[in-house]
């Protein structure tokens, strides 16, 4: 079970920081920034 939360967090990881390269507006990747930082955290599994 931990295994495919873990996939799906790595899955979401993946399209936040293509979003954060393709895009051009910097409060946008700021936005984006800090939704993965818990993301990044949730998949290291730091709570």
């Amino acid at each position: 079970m931990t295994l495919i939360y873990r996939l799906i967090i790595l899955l979401l990881v993946t399209v936040f920081i293509k979003m954060l390269y393709s895009e051009k507006n910097i409060q946008n990747q700021i936005n984006i920034s800090l939704v993965l930082i818990p993301l990044v955290m949730r998949l290291l599994m730091i709570k």
